[in-house]
């Protein structure tokens, strides 16, 4: 950390906070959790995994891609107690991933498979996120309203999510970006102050229409006693769950992919010397969910968002994103009835906004575009995610993505061309039983009276299996008066 850049740092960690608050309290309201818990996990990730983190410019702190995680896991084990201590051994998980090197496999996984997690993260966003912005009650869901179901509607919460909508829109035009004097703020604090004011405003001049518009609550802390109060502890008797490993194996591996791969993206927006080390960074994050499930928080993870505005403001140490989170610890304990103004509505809207971007429809064209290869993994990663949850969702896709390549590999390991009488057979690659089906198929093609050559310069292993065919096909070559050249394994005579 280096005090000579304050100048730059202290306005960066101001915009970050700026940022940040909306987002940590909206993903706790759509976790069905007190925005206190949003807090207080930005307080941690801001503070505490900055400490270990390697990267000068990755903010860490509750990311939308894992509520829908939570709130299913919530929902399986019972209560957010049991969760915490999923959450815990997800911390343990990912500083012993981080000891392990693990980080460096963050290359296997396909880009079509982290695509599909991602559009399928922002479309539960939108599912979970419309009811809350058409003002519905706490226990409603979409399906009411699909099926015609018990689903209230709140013409302010519409009116209020509605424009918040609006104004994150007209934030991401060109026409605003050259006012200097609005660009600078972001469009989801400007979304949240828009539904802080309908309700100030809003409730002194319609006192009945804005009395029905949820808020967040805060609650006030005017001793040590009332903050410790509101921290939650894990449930440790849920150890003998079995679910309770499977949502920290989820949590773990989700978790680390999301960071990981905000980490790759920031590379693209500040080159780092040397860069960080993912390795480091899993272990810090692992401290970080850690400390998070002890004091009952939510999830960390290093954020996209957040980071790339930490850059684009022009951060040049970690000092920015310490500023932020004293920021939000400071705001958190003492601003609590300023924050109890801000409508759940306007929340809603910033999410909603943040799932579109996450399954934009541009990435879907994208995907068809680029063939069957790319949006038949990624389609099967959002079906699964939809369907059976999220690492099962994850495995669908990578199965789905082995077996193109898989295929893909095969149809290229051999090549058969014809010149009159003369065949070409061409081995592209090493050879295993697998490949046995495709290699019969090329071999029976090759008609009586005809000459063989096999070009294998790129065939270093030929599988046992492989050889037996070759060797089948040789010794009844003779008979049907074809020719062998430079055949790849010895013919009984």
């Amino acid at each position: 950390m280096n005090f000579n850049t304050l100048r730059q740092d202290i306005p960066a960690g101001l915009v970050v906070f700026l940022v940040a608050l909306p987002l940590c309290l909206g993903i706790a309201q759509a976790s069905g959790l007190p925005p206190f818990v949003g807090l207080l996990t930005g307080v941690i990730g801001g503070l505490v995994v900055t400490t270990f983190s390697p990267s000068k410019f990755a903010v860490s702190g509750p990311a939308a891609g894992l509520v829908t995680i939570v709130t299913g896991a919530i929902e399986t084990l019972g209560s957010f107690s049991a969760l915490l201590l999923a959450l815990v051994i997800a911390g343990v998980l990912q500083f012993l991933l981080g000891l392990a090197h693990a980080g460096r496999f963050i290359t296997l996984v396909p880009g079509t498979v982290i695509k599909g997690m991602l559009a399928a993260i922002g479309i539960l966003l939108i599912i979970q996120q419309i009811p809350v912005a058409l003002g519905a009650a706490e226990e409603s869901e979409l399906s009411d309203m699909v099926t015609g179901g018990a689903f209230s509607f709140s013409l302010s919460a519409i009116v209020v999510s509605g424009i918040g909508l609006l104004i994150l829109w007209f934030w991401t035009t060109p026409t605003l970006k050259k006012v200097k004097a609005l660009s600078w703020m972001p469009g989801p604090l400007v979304a949240v102050l828009f539904g802080c004011l309908a309700t100030v405003v809003g409730g002194r001049l319609f006192p009945e229409i804005v009395s029905n518009l949820p808020r967040i609550s805060l609650p006030a802390f005017d001793s040590i006693q009332a903050l410790t109060g509101e921290l939650e502890s894990p449930d440790w008797a849920a150890w003998q769950n079995p679910a309770i490993y499977v949502v920290a194996v989820t949590l773990a591996i989700v978790a680390s992919l999301e960071t990981l791969l905000s980490q790759e993206a920031l590379k693209k927006l500040r080159a780092q010397h040397p860069a960080p080390s993912p390795d480091k960074e899993m272990r810090a994050q692992g401290i970080g969910n850690l400390i998070s499930g002890f004091l009952g928080g939510l999830p960390i993870t290093a954020v996209i968002v957040r980071s790339s505005v930490n850059v684009s403001v022009g951060a040049q140490s970690k000092l920015s994103i310490f500023v932020h989170g004293v920021l939000l610890l400071v705001c958190g304990l003492w601003f609590s009835d300023l924050l109890n103004a801000i409508p759940l509505a306007s929340l809603a809207a910033v999410l909603l906004y943040t799932g579109y971007k996450l399954a934009t429809p541009r990435l879907f064209i994208e995907q068809f575009r680029q063939g069957a290869q790319q949006y038949v993994p990624f389609l099967a990663t959002i079906g699964g995610i939809l369907v059976f949850g999220m690492l099962a969702g994850i495995g669908i896709g990578l199965a789905t993505q082995i077996l193109f390549s898989v295929y893909k590999s095969h149809r290229n390991a051999m090549l058969l061309t014809r010149y009159d009488d003369h065949y070409v057979l061409r081995f592209q690659q090493n050879l295993t039983f697998m490949h046995n089906p495709r290699l019969k198929g090329l071999l029976a093609q090759i008609p009586e009276n005809s000459v063989v050559i096999v070009d294998h310069d790129n065939a270093e292993y030929l599988d046992p299996d492989v050889k037996a065919v070759l060797e089948d096909f040789g010794e009844g070559a003779g008979k049907r008066g074809i020719v062998l050249n430079q055949w790849p394994v010895k013919v009984a005579g």
